[in-house]
């Protein structure tokens, strides 16, 4: 059973955006809110240290930026692979 070359390249831009995606999120969310939170806490945001910023604010907004990401950029590799909707 051979398959596409075409669906292979997609699947394999498709596992490459959910893997920097995830990345991202983990760098976000146990990086900067847990594991670096104390390097983090003597840099002021708005009132309070950036490291609790992270944990609170900050991961939550980069979570929404990324699902527009991932959706943006689904968009753009289903059109070059031919499989938007039309």
């Amino acid at each position: 059973m051979s398959e596409n070359p075409s669906a292979s390249a997609y699947w394999k831009a498709n596992i490459r955006i959910i893997r920097i995606c995830l990345v991202i999120w983990a760098l976000v969310s146990f990086g900067f809110g847990l594991i670096l939170r104390p390097l983090l806490s003597g840099i002021p945001v708005g009132g309070t240290d950036l490291g609790f910023w992270f944990a609170q604010q900050g991961s939550i907004i980069v979570f929404i930026a990324l699902i527009f990401f991932y959706a943006w950029y689904m968009n753009r590799i289903d059109r070059e692979h031919g499989v938007d909707e039309v």
